[in-house]
């Protein structure tokens, strides 16, 4: 198994890379097209407690029943019919024109994510060859560096001009 940040050869049950120690616990399962999906829990709108799927026909009946009251709501309040409790009315309208809108996002959610699907993932490029020159390991890497003495020059007081 090759690390997908290095290109360094690994051995196969690997967590992490040996050379830059990015994680390659996932990438056997990427390739062959395993990867579990995670799992989301999903809330279940009104329409599924009681039995029946939710569709754009219910969201829209929501949004438009949310409009209605909210213009019965407006001419009980500029005629004066509704003295104080045309407040009131403003509860069920938002409240239902709310439930069709998340409705509404809801479908064309799944609808996306249905449309969504990768397909299976061919690999472009042939696997990367051994390379030599890339260390081992990370502290095989670190300690290589550090056997290596830097050249050091001196400076003689004479020698300046």
């Amino acid at each position: 198994m090759f690390c997908p940040k290095c290109a360094t050869q690994n051995l196969d049950g690997a967590s992490f890379c040996r050379t830059c120690g990015a994680n390659v616990s996932l990438v056997p399962q990427a390739l062959t097209g395993q990867l579990a999906k995670p799992e989301v829990a999903e809330c279940a709108p009104l329409g599924r407690r009681r039995g029946r799927e939710v569709t754009l026909e219910h969201s829209f009946k929501n949004i438009f029943m949310g409009v209605a009251f909210l213009i019965i709501a407006i001419v009980l309040s500029r005629t004066g019919l509704g003295q104080g409790w045309w407040f009131w009315m403003l509860i069920p309208a938002f409240m239902m024109a709310g439930t069709g809108l998340a409705q509404f996002i809801r479908i064309q959610e799944k609808e996306k994510q249905s449309k969504l699907q990768a397909p299976p993932v061919a690999r472009a490029f042939p696997e990367p060859a051994y390379r030599a020159d890339v260390p081992p390991s990370v502290t095989e890497g670190t300690t290589r560096h550090l056997g290596v003495e830097a050249p050091t020059r001196h400076l003689d007081p004479s020698e300046r001009q």
